[in-house]
């Protein structure tokens, strides 16, 4: 077993091709847990799970193919996870999309979207998850809200509705397991503006320059986030340094909220 903050840790994560899924998985690895990366982009999940092998070790990482929205992909992809694992000790749903439109805009076809993505993935994930995880305690759920899931936006009503809709799901997750005596904790993780490809449909719609700095602005730090701050995050969630810590939120706002 190799040392690291999460030695010995086994943890599945969503959206594991790329931005923050990609970038946990890889922090993840180096400090000593076993990852398994799923993503509806398999060729991409399977292309990191590749680099953190050829890193770390053959049998570090593996890939798989999940629609986070399907329930019976969650169950088969969870029970191809823990046989390859030997066990699942976090889970990290990281998966997400944001559509634009303010309230008489959005059209309930894309309010659907989301909400299947954004909110039925995390319910998903952790109803089928925590059995596994029962056999792997200390365990630890970890939610990717966001900065949106606190603060609203006139321009944003389901990515502000899915991802409190996250925040406050995760408690309950917490409570439940904190009820039944499970070792098992639930957390969430409330990004602002990162430098992932989310932000792609904004660097079309001005320029990769301006948007940027458009959204520097908003935050009393004057810069984007970087996915490792949030990697970071999530390796605090993961280890045991965080035992004592559920049904709570961690905000990666350079400041938003204190304003």
């Amino acid at each position: 077993m190799r040392d690291g903050r999460v030695a010995g840790k086994k943890a599945l994560i969503t959206g594991g091709a790329q931005g923050l899924g990609a970038a946990t998985g890889r922090l993840l690895a180096r400090e000593g847990a076993i990852v398994s990366l799923a993503d509806k982009n398999l060729v991409g999940a399977q292309a990191v799970a590749a680099e953190i092998n050829a890193e770390l070790g053959a049998g570090t990482a593996f890939a798989y193919a999940l629609d986070v929205t399907q329930e019976d992909q969650w169950i088969a992809t969870l029970e191809a996870a823990n046989a390859a694992m030997g066990g699942l000790s976090v889970l990290v749903n990281n998966a997400g999309i944001s559509i634009g439109g303010n309230v008489e805009e959005l059209s309930l076809e894309n309010w659907h979207t989301v909400m299947h993505v954004n909110v039925d993935s995390v319910f998903l994930g952790c109803k089928h998850a925590i059995g596994y995880m029962r056999h792997a305690q200390p365990g630890s759920i970890i939610n990717l809200s966001s900065i949106a899931g606190l603060i609203a936006a006139h321009n944003s009503p389901v990515y502000n509705a899915s991802k409190a809709a996250v925040w406050l799901l995760s408690k309950s997750v917490a409570l439940h397991c904190a009820k039944h005596k499970l070792d098992i904790r639930s957390n969430t993780i409330h990004p602002t503006f990162i430098d992932t490809p989310i932000l792609d449909p904004l660097r079309k719609m001005f320029g990769k320059d301006e948007a940027e700095a458009k959204l520097a602005r908003q935050i009393p730090l004057g810069r984007l986030g970087k996915p490792d701050d949030v990697a970071y995050a999530a390796l605090y969630l993961a280890s045991d340094e965080s035992r004592f810590m559920t049904g709570a939120e961690l905000k990666l706002d350079g400041g938003i909220s204190a304003m």
